[in-house]
């Protein structure tokens, strides 16, 4: 259900992929390497709380407020159903997806206009004398 919900979303999911990168290493359910996106489902029975622990979970934490990699960390006990779950997911990915503001540049005020120059008042001209 993670990999249809990622999936629908744009990216390309690898499943059960090995992640190993600045001392973090374990098997990641689902990955989009080009996206540098993913999710793992932490669950006892998959054996997955040995190395995704705490140490694992707040080094991805750390990247993910760095803007370098964003992994969604479920564990079976805060999601246990599917609606809880896609319930997550949706506003991780609603998160690390928005499209990112682009910098406009500053706007300059527009140029005023000179004010038109008034024609100077004509002077009467003198009279010649005879």
């Amino acid at each position: 259900m993670l990999k249809r919900s990622f999936e629908a979303r744009g990216l390309a999911i690898a499943e059960n992929q090995p992640f190993d990168e600045d001392g973090v290493a374990f098997e990641i359910d689902g990955f989009d390497p080009a996206r540098r996106v993913g999710y793992e489902y932490v669950t006892e029975e998959a054996g997955d709380s040995w190395d995704v622990d705490e140490r694992v979970i707040a080094a991805l934490e750390d990247r993910r407020q760095k803007g370098e990699l964003f992994v969604l960390i479920l564990h079976e006990t805060d999601a246990r159903d599917e609606a809880a779950i896609e319930a997550r997911a949706t506003a991780f990915l609603d998160e690390v997806l928005k499209p990112k503001a682009k910098k406009s540049a500053a706007k300059k005020p527009a140029a005023k206009k000179p004010a038109a120059k008034k024609p100077a008042a004509k002077k009467p001209a003198a009279r010649k004398k005879k």
